[in-house]
């Protein structure tokens, strides 16, 4: 499915000026935490994945404030 955007650029599906860095970053912690399987990761909105990995930033933050009260 092709967009014609203000600029009379086209694009072809995904989500248009999401910074490739940032979605390998995210698919990476998800990842790396939950051991989800790539295309499973890559089919989640992008709403939806940014909550997970909010998520996991708060486990790692509450454990870390645990770790820190030992």
């Amino acid at each position: 499915m092709q967009q014609e955007f203000w600029s009379g650029a086209r694009s072809i599906g995904g989500i248009a000026g999401y910074p490739l860095d940032q979605l390998y970053e995210e698919v990476a912690y998800i990842a790396y935490y939950f051991h989800w399987p790539l295309m499973e990761i890559l089919e989640l909105e992008h709403a939806e994945r940014r909550r997970w990995v909010e998520e996991i930033a708060g486990i790692n933050q509450r454990l870390a404030e645990m770790a820190q009260s030992l």
